[in-house]
């Protein structure tokens, strides 16, 4: 007799590259077309109010990240236990990592609301940017607890396979978003114009709604469900397993955003059409690069299955594999960008300096976003196998001993304006890609399975197969 929750196995278990990654990808472009509508709707308030508001988002992002610490270490050890057969322990993991996050993002939510304006001070700020920043980071920041929630959950459905159903709440909360941007940046359907203030309170209401969907949805796909006292009975076994690999997993991009994070200082020195032409450029090459990171999600829940299930040589030739279709992806997405800079700057603004500098970097994309793939599909991968440090260490020495320095001599003393930054950004990206690529060839991944792998050859079942 087959159970309502043997179908959510069998369901977990008939996955490919194609079926995780087309929702995957749907997701990330809703997601970062509500980034770009933002920032459209933003500059038709200010040119400043862009400048403020990426600024804002550029911190907010780091804290997003340290809450990754713990989604992104659940999803690795959740995927490995649904591989190895073990979805009673998956299932507990899930309760454990969800409480944590919670802990977390209530604690970050704190720091902005009393902290926030101290921090943009500290990114060299001032006047009506700082202002319309600290606007923004406190109610976005304040609420960045409901973020903590929606980055947990998400990730652990979309490890037990559904991504499709991910991807319909994520267009949810972005249709939100963006009617609550219409009514209250603008001041429609009975409100006041609320510019800035508007955007930060319809980012929160709209995480809100997508909160409670998630939780609906969460006890719909999961094999085993999670009992209301896992939420409260926290095993070290399982906290060890998941910090494991989130602490480096996140610790190497806070790395990275915290090297973007200096870069953009460079760039407040530069002044205000550099600064907003670097959120405008990088929301265009935001696109470039889209398909390829739908690509290294799908990827790593892959990876993931298939080392616990012992199956490495089946990891390692689907990695290789991925990192083609990228490569094919975004060099296609690139040129087409390339072609079209002008006109796509020219959607932002009307300022012919902001125009010709993002045209600029956006023709040097082609070098940067190619490695930028590699990196992306292979350091996922190399996380989803266990070997989570080996792309630490790489990305401070690379990240922060090369590009840094790198981005200061190019930016100060080359005066190359903020094509210096996208030219250090490229330098680190190739360093790291060669490093990358030389781990998957050379094996050292395979000794770092975080579960005991699989003796009988029942356990084949459920892992997924290959493209």
């Amino acid at each position: 007799m087959t159970t309502e929750a043997d179908g959510r196995v069998l369901k977990t278990e008939n996955l490919n590259l194609f079926s995780l990654t087309w929702p995957i990808f749907l997701e990330i472009m809703l997601f970062m077309l509500m980034g770009t509508v933002d920032t459209f709707m933003i500059s038709a308030v200010s040119d400043e109010a862009v400048s403020a508001v990426g600024t804002s988002n550029q911190i907010v992002s780091i804290a997003i990240l340290i809450l990754e610490v713990i989604g992104n270490g659940a999803a690795i050890v959740v995927a490995q236990y649904i591989g190895s057969r073990k979805l009673a322990e998956a299932s507990r993991v899930s309760a454990v990592a969800i409480t944590l996050n919670l802990c977390v993002g209530l604690l970050i939510s704190v720091i902005f609301v009393f902290s926030g304006r101290h921090i943009l001070q500290l990114m060299n700020l001032h006047g009506e940017i700082l202002e319309l920043g600290n606007t923004y980071i406190t109610i976005v920041g304040g609420g960045i607890f409901l973020q903590a929630l929606i980055n947990i959950m998400s990730a652990i459905i979309r490890t037990y396979g559904f991504t499709k159903q991910t991807m319909l709440v994520s267009l949810v909360m972005n249709l939100l978003h963006l009617v609550g941007n219409y009514a209250l940046i603008f001041g429609h359907f009975g409100f006041s114009p609320m510019g800035v203030k508007g955007a930060a309170i319809s980012t929160v209401v709209s995480r809100l709604v997508c909160v409670a969907i998630f939780i609906w949805l969460l006890y719909k796909v999961m094999a085993v469900r999670i009992e209301w006292r896992h939420y409260f009975t926290i095993s070290k076994d399982y906290v060890k397993k998941i910090l494991n690999i989130g602490i480096p997993s996140a610790f190497e991009q806070i790395t990275y955003q915290m090297c973007q994070l200096v870069f953009l200082y460079y760039v407040t020195y530069l002044g205000t059409e550099s600064l907003a032409t670097r959120q405008y450029a990088a929301q265009i090459s935001n696109y470039i690069y889209l398909f390829s990171m739908a690509v290294s999600l799908g990827t790593s829940i892959l990876t993931g299955r298939f080392v616990g299930a012992g199956k490495q040589d089946e990891a390692y030739a689907r990695v290789k594999k991925s990192v083609k279709i990228g490569l094919i992806s975004t060099i296609t997405v690139d040129i087409i960008i390339i072609l079209l800079r002008e006109p796509l700057m020219g959607i932002f603004t009307d300022n012919a300096e902001i125009i010709r500098l993002g045209s600029q970097v956006l023709l040097f994309s082609i070098v940067l976003e190619t490695a930028r793939t590699c990196n992306m599909i292979m350091i996922n991968s190399l996380r989803a196998a266990g070997d989570a440090r080996f792309p630490v260490y790489m990305g401070l020495i690379s990240m922060v001993g090369v590009s840094l320095p790198l981005g200061y001599w190019f930016v100060f003393h080359l005066d190359m304006g903020i094509l210096g930054v996208w030219v250090a950004n490229a330098v680190d990206e190739w360093i790291r890609a060669f490093i990358m690529h030389y781990r998957w060839k050379n094996g050292a991944w395979r000794r770092h399975a975080l579960v005991e792998q699989p003796a009988s050859k029942d356990s084949d079942t459920a892992v997924p197969a290959a493209l």
